[in-house]
């Protein structure tokens, strides 16, 4: 764990609302020279801090309107290994994200489709045929707020 002062959980919340800001253009905001910020980010990446810095696509003007949320319990455990169901899993394109969790179901995905027919065809021909593919249940996103994370 690293510690973190008042000006990196500011620098932090600022790249978390825009990464593309550049040094020079946080610096100012903060009060900072270039030189001191680029510093500063450079520490907080090598510790691990910042992990990455990722592209934000609007799902919807691609043309993707409908997100759903499925829990996956594995039919089969022990004859089919989770690294299996995740490779085969993980090869699907509409399938966003795949956590593996504890409770009811082992895997929780989250699937973007163009509408719910395109869901249902994703979810008959290529997750129900997954290897192990058992018990789901289904949440369609109704709508989402975006959190600004752990730091105040």
């Amino acid at each position: 764990m690293i510690d973190l002062d008042d000006t990196d959980r500011a620098l932090l919340r600022a790249l978390g609302r825009d990464a593309s800001l550049s040094a020079g253009h946080l610096g100012r905001r903060l009060g900072l020279s270039q030189p001191a910020t680029w510093r500063r980010i450079r520490r907080l990446r090598e510790a691990g801090v910042i992990a990455g810095t990722r592209l934000v696509l609007d799902r919807e003007k691609l043309g993707f309107g409908v997100t759903v949320f499925l829990g996956v319990k594995l039919a089969t455990k022990g004859r089919i290994s989770l690294e299996d169901f995740e490779r085969a899993v993980t090869a699907i394109p509409e399938v966003q994200v795949v956590e593996h969790v504890l409770g009811l179901y082992d895997y929780r995905l989250r699937i973007v489709a163009r509408d719910l027919s395109d869901f249902e065809r994703v979810l008959r021909r290529r997750i129900m045929t997954l290897p192990g593919a058992g018990q789901v249940e289904a949440n369609v996103l109704l709508s989402e707020e975006r959190l600004p994370g752990p730091l105040r």
